[in-house]
């Protein structure tokens, strides 16, 4: 009789999946993880989880009809952990798909494609130095030199055409005054009218108004590329690429990329090792640059943009002195053991949402000077 009741098992197993087709398809609740203090990816703001990348899962998740339960983790490392050793569905963030991650993990469909980069803050005094040293350059004395030189030569012309119309008045007509005059209103240009009677002097006149145009053209020219390019060079110190970040300290969040690329460059290298700092969050590396408690902060070159646009209201002049280095996809992170079904869903929908613009509309709405930094 037993043995009759376990024979019928499967058969009533099958009728009522038959019969409840909706409690045999029942929708499993996906655990999902999250990382705090990565604006603007991931963080919290009064208990409630923003960001690119939350924004985008639940997106998906409306988009797919997947029921999930959310936790948090304190480091990328540990949640990629979590994920790998079946404790997680689906770890969301700005994850870098670095080949050694790759390796270890299972990626979901790249959203985005970002690098590193390495902020670092200069004073008002540093700067105020800098644009006046930018300023004093040969190349932009040569501009003001050729200028003037170029109205001199007009001023003279000027004067011989003109001697014949405007006889001396008490013998002062060639003096230094009249002279001055001459060149002023050449090189100003109001006054034309007072210093000029004949065509060849108006056209003279036109003459050095093209000069002034051109010149205020090269001037602006100049000032606008070389000289900022030269303070955005002396605001960033000495790093010119990811090594000379040896010998200094340089604020990274715990098990990500950033902290790999430094520990690489100490091991790779001679001499001076850069001493890692740990952060808590992004945030915190604005807060200790600005008390000059670390040297450089390296991080995701969004976070560090985005941490720019936050960091300049607080009265401190940060600057990017490298950016995209290593550029890396980014990307969710699933389970071993997630259904293939599931996670065919999901990256669909990632797809979809990039296609449509969605993901572009986030990004720039994560990234927006309005946007809380949720430290």
């Amino acid at each position: 009789m037993q043995q009759r009741t376990w024979a019928l098992a499967p058969c009533l197993a099958l009728a009522l999946a038959i019969a409840l087709p909706g409690a045999a398809v029942a929708e499993p609740v996906l655990r999902v993880g999250l990382v705090d203090g990565s604006p603007p990816c991931s963080y919290r703001e009064a208990g409630v989880w923003r960001g690119l990348a939350v924004d985008l899962w639940n997106r998906v998740a409306t988009l797919e009809e997947i029921p999930y339960v959310v936790s948090q983790w304190p480091s990328v490392r540990q949640m990629l952990e979590a994920s790998r050793e079946g404790r997680l569905d689906v770890a969301v963030g700005c994850i870098n798909v670095s080949p050694d991650r790759l390796e270890r993990y299972r990626f979901a469909l790249p959203f985005q494609e970002d690098g590193l980069a390495v902020m670092v803050v200069k004073s008002r005094l540093d700067l105020g130095r800098s644009f006046l040293a930018a300023l004093l350059t040969p190349t932009l004395l040569q501009l003001l030199g050729s200028y003037l030189l170029a109205i001199a030569v007009l001023t003279g012309i000027t004067l011989r055409l003109e001697v014949r119309h405007h006889p001396a008045t008490n013998g002062r007509r060639n003096s230094l005054r009249h002279c001055s005059k001459v060149f002023q209103v050449l090189a100003t240009g109001p006054g034309s009218n007072t210093i000029v009677t004949t065509t060849r002097g108006n056209g003279i006149v036109i003459l050095a108004y093209l000069v002034r145009i051109v010149s205020a053209s090269l001037l602006v020219g100049y000032l606008t590329v070389n000289v900022a390019g030269e303070i955005q060079d002396t605001a960033s110190g000495d790093i010119r690429t990811p090594a000379d970040l040896r010998g200094r300290r340089v604020g990274v969040r715990s098990g990500t990329v950033s902290e790999s690329l430094l520990k690489e460059l100490n091991a790779t290298g001679s001499g001076p090792k850069a001493t890692i700092v740990p952060l808590a969050s992004i945030g915190e590396g604005g807060t200790l640059l600005a008390e000059r408690r670390i040297d450089a902060l390296l991080g995701d070159n969004l976070q560090l943009s985005y941490l720019l646009l936050q960091e300049e209201a607080r009265g401190f002049l940060p600057s990017l002195a490298l950016e995209g280095i290593r550029l890396e996809s980014q990307a969710f992170a699933y389970a071993p053991a997630l259904p293939e079904a599931t996670t065919n869903r999901i990256d669909q929908a990632i797809s979809a949402l990039k296609r449509s613009g969605v993901v572009s509309e986030l990004r720039q709405q994560a990234t927006s000077r309005g946007t809380p930094q949720g430290r």
